[in-house]
């Protein structure tokens, strides 16, 4: 596979149409592999909660667009901003295991994702109401 402007651009297009207004794509060569890897396109006003990954940090990787990805205490405080954009050269993050966080999306990103350990869907206890 071809990760380039095109697909990209795909991905963004059909992060627009979704409800959701972000649509992932899966790097695995299978659901066994032994670590988390995705190509994630997001939209601005897409929502995704404050949540936690118990058992793995996570590292993103901006590949186009500007977002931030947001830190929290368990008080839903924030706590630290990181303002991802190519133009200043900031990358990307490396988020701790365990630590609450959320982004940001101020135009149309595609990011990185990738994570140890086999995919572990979020449970009720990884997400802050």
């Amino acid at each position: 596979m071809r990760i380039d402007e095109a697909l990209l651009e795909e991905l963004l297009a059909k992060a627009a149409a979704s409800p959701r207004q972000r649509m992932s794509l899966d790097l695995r060569t299978s659901p066994e592999d032994q670590s988390q890897r995705i190509l994630n396109a997001l939209i601005p006003g897409t929502v995704l909660p404050i949540h936690r990954h118990r058992t793995s940090a996570e590292t993103v990787i901006l590949l186009k667009g500007r977002m931030d990805e947001v830190l929290y205490n368990e008080n839903k405080e924030e706590i630290d901003r990181i303002r991802m954009n190519q133009e200043t050269g900031c990358y990307g993050a490396q988020i701790p295991q365990g630590a609450w966080h959320s982004v940001e999306v101020l135009e149309p990103s595609v990011i990185v994702e990738v994570k140890d350990g086999a995919y572990q869907p979020l449970t009720s206890e990884d997400i802050l109401e």
